[in-house]
Order: structure tokens, then C-alpha cells, then sequence
């Protein structure tokens, strides 16, 4: 696990790792992260992954990885210690959004027991101007 990662940090990696949507701000990880029922999860290379648990339901803010350190298994690590820092704040379920055009997070997360259960038509807007949908995703949490 690497040691805490600061707001600016959080900003960098979610830039080099994101264009739609759009990375976050340093700015705007310290507003989340002060947020009720908000959580940050970090680990190798470098990695991390934000959640909310509210009322028992647990959402999959952001997860991101170094691209250079991607397929090497740290995203599936971040996504397991979100997951076992939801169900220690008492979630029994959790759900995300993810873009239907991005293909190996979808794999990551169907790989790791998501399914279907939704999809926000036109949620993500392209840097081209064009609409993407959002897969909503979903589990229960044993």
C-alpha cells in the first residue's frame, strides 16, 4: 500500500488517467473527500479508488491507476479494498457508473461479480461533443 496520497496527487493520477469524463481537480477531491460518507482507498502503483456509503448502499466514485502500472493487477486490488472498506461502514450493496465505450474497466468490474443493472443514456459527453452512455453497474456485498 502506498503512503497517502494529497488532493494534488489524487489530481494528477486521475488526469493521467482520464479525458472523459473529465479528471477531477485538486480542488474538487477535497471538496468530495470532505463530503459525508466518503472514502479513499490507495494502493501500488500508484492506485486508488473513492467511495460513498450511505444508508447501507455503497457507489464507486472514482477509481484510477498509473497508466503505466495498469494490467498489472492494481486496479482489481484497489477495487477489493473499496469494497472491504464499504462493508466495514456497513454497506451491503454497491453500484457504479461507467462509460459504455470503456471496455477494460467494464471486463475489471464484471470479472470482480458487477452486473447490469441500468444505463443513463447520454450521461458522458465526449471531448468530441458527442454522447456516451453510463453502464450502471451493481453487486451485493457478501
Amino acid at each position: 500500500m502506498t503512503a497517502a496520497l494529497s488532493h494534488a496527487d489524487l489530481a494528477a493520477l486521475h488526469t493521467s488517467c482520464f479525458t472523459m469524463p473529465r479528471p477531477w481537480s485538486e480542488t474538487e477531491f477535497a471538496g468530495l473527500l470532505s463530503s459525508y460518507g466518503v472514502f479513499l482507498v490507495t494502493g501500488d502503483g500508484p492506485s486508488f479508488a473513492m467511495g460513498r456509503v450511505i444508508a447501507g448502499e455503497a457507489e464507486l466514485l472514482t477509481l484510477a491507476v498509473n497508466p503505466s502500472g495498469q494490467r498489472h493487477g492494481f486496479g482489481r486490488a484497489a477495487l477489493a479494498r473499496y469494497e472491504t472498506e464499504a462493508r466495514t461502514r456497513d454497506a451491503e450493496a454497491s453500484f457504479l457508473e461507467v462509460a459504455a465505450t470503456n471496455t477494460p474497466a467494464i471486463n475489471l468490474y464484471l470479472s470482480h461479480g458487477y452486473t447490469e443493472s441500468g444505463r443513463r443514456r447520454g450521461y458522458y459527453t465526449a471531448a468530441d461533443g458527442s454522447k456516451i452512455d453510463a453502464l450502471v453497474l451493481s453487486k451485493l456485498l457478501d
